[in-house]
């Protein structure tokens, strides 16, 4: 799963219009109030691959979504106790059937990676975009999310051109010890095939 925080959430409500703003036109918007400014002069050029699922290996549900807004109940189930007063967000979910749903904009810093370090610097949230998959580390993931990781992946790398093939990377990774995500069952040469 994603990072715990505990200081004040954004505040942007809506989405601001238009792909200037950071949010993609292909997705369906569902704001997140846990986000803050990127620090200024830092350049994007990193994508973080994680997983979710809520509960763990239960798929289709609203949760994810709840979690994301800070909306979760935690009498929905048992496992949702220990985690529904946390602060988290990732930009982009990929569901199982391949929906794309954003909740932070690209131009923001989504709380997604926690305390992660790639190629030498911290804080990796700083410099990523998130890109979460409804999944769980041994279970498949299906051709509908490889084929809209690909394209998001592709329009991502448009907008931030400093993320090359080499720059993108599993939360396990950024996270060793502390996560297991994307997990044993994301197909990195696949994946790799889709967008080089």
């Amino acid at each position: 799963m994603s990072e715990v925080r505990s200081t004040p959430a954004g505040t942007q409500a809506q989405p601001e219009s238009g792909s200037e703003h950071g949010w993609l036109a292909q997705a369906r918007h569902a704001p997140s109030p846990n986000w803050d400014p990127r620090p200024e002069g830092v350049a994007v050029d990193l994508l973080v691959i994680h997983n979710i699922s809520l509960p763990p290996e239960d798929f289709g549900g609203p949760w994810i979504e709840a979690l994301f807004q800070n909306r979760l109940d935690p009498r929905a189930h048992p496992y949702f106790a220990a985690i529904a007063g946390v602060r988290v967000s990732a930009h982009l979910l990929i569901r199982r059937d391949g929906e794309l749903v954003q909740f932070v904009s690209l131009n923001h810093r989504a709380w997604h990676a926690g305390p992660s370090c790639f190629d030498g610097r911290s804080a990796c949230n700083d410099f990523s975009v998130g890109i979460e998959l409804e999944g769980a580390d041994h279970i498949p993931f299906t051709d509908a999310q490889y084929q809209c990781l690909a394209v998001v992946t592709a329009e991502v790398r448009r907008r931030y051109p400093a993320i090359g093939s080499e720059r993108i990377t599993g939360h396990s990774d950024i996270a060793p010890g502390r996560k297991t995500d994307p997990g044993p069952a994301f197909d990195w040469a696949r994946y790799r095939r889709l967008i080089d």
